[in-house]
């Protein structure tokens, strides 16, 4: 069993995927963080007996700065932290801390509609606007660029017949509720490795 980490700025629909879909055996969430104290998300983790921190960049009131979120984190034996719905960049040196500990999923197929301000809705509006015929999600480690580390995992969904952005967000959520604790499940068991700057996921 491994101890996570999940950070989520919102309503937290892929934290409660993981926490409800990961056997216990295989993992313990020791730790919900996110930027904002009224979001959904930090709720459900209190009524899970789930610990809950605030991070902020500089340490003020509830919330607790990066550099003190590493020491916090390292005590309590993170071995992945989870990006699930968190609108933040995580500073470099945090990224430093968790080499190829911390993962993402993106709302849209990378490298596509990726980078700053690519987010929630406005992915689902590029896409849309686009008039790609399909978009998924996509799981990947997280480096010191937006949206820019090794893909984990991939998932398509057909949208050549919807008729708004908020159509394609309903499709891709489905998804992402599928392959992220997938692949959560799979970091866990040891089974997935970068092997010749390719992410392998072994059976």
């Amino acid at each position: 069993m491994i101890n996570i980490a999940v950070f989520v700025s919102g309503r937290g629909s892929n934290f409660r995927a993981i926490n409800e879909k990961v056997s216990a055996d295989k993992i313990k969430i020791v730790a919900l963080i996110s930027n904002r104290i009224d979001c959904a998300a930090v709720e459900y983790a209190k009524m899970n007996n789930i610990p809950v921190h605030y991070v902020a960049d500089e340490t003020k009131g509830d919330f607790i700065s990066y550099d003190d979120l590493i020491g916090v984190l390292k005590n309590r034996g993170v071995e992945l932290i989870v990006l699930a719905g968190f609108l933040k960049k995580i500073p470099d040196s945090f990224v430093d801390a968790f080499e190829n500990k911390i993962i993402n999923i993106h709302p849209a197929i990378l490298p596509a509609f990726g980078g700053k301000g690519m987010y929630g809705l406005n992915v689902h509006k590029a896409v849309f606007n686009s008039s790609a015929k399909v978009s998924g999600a996509t799981i990947h480690f997280v480096d010191k660029i937006y949206d820019n580390g090794k893909i984990i995992l991939q998932k398509c969904v057909d949208i050549s017949d919807v008729k708004s952005p908020e159509e394609i967000a309903e499709r891709v959520l489905k998804i992402e509720h599928e392959i992220l604790p997938y692949t959560v499940e799979k970091f866990a068991e040891g089974k997935i490795s970068i092997q010749n700057n390719r992410v392998i996921i072994a059976e």
